[in-house]
């Protein structure tokens, strides 16, 4: 077999097990979030700008989640499209 083909079996198998084990993540993260909201909404001693900060924190964590991902996912692409153009050549 192709050592270029197993690099991209790898790949591939890499992917999709770090696509797993971030949605994973992503569902115990925003169980987590509703639980916290849950506390937060029968937590009448923690001041208003107590909930804000929390808010704000869990839309900042948020955020980077979600860049963290647009960051993985655009880097396979480019390993992709790498060994995409070395087939290319390859059968030309």
């Amino acid at each position: 077999m192709d050592p270029k083909q197993i690099a991209k079996q790898m790949i591939q198998f890499n992917k999709t097990a770090f696509d797993n084990t971030f949605n994973a993540m992503t569902v115990l993260q925003e169980q987590t979030e509703k639980m916290m909201g849950m506390y937060l909404d029968q937590a009448p001693l923690l001041p208003a700008e107590g909930k804000k900060a929390i808010g704000d924190w869990l839309k900042a964590y948020k955020k980077g989640r979600e860049d963290f991902k647009t960051a993985v996912d655009e880097n396979y692409k480019k390993v992709e499209n790498f060994f995409a153009g070395y087939d290319k050549t390859k059968n030309a």
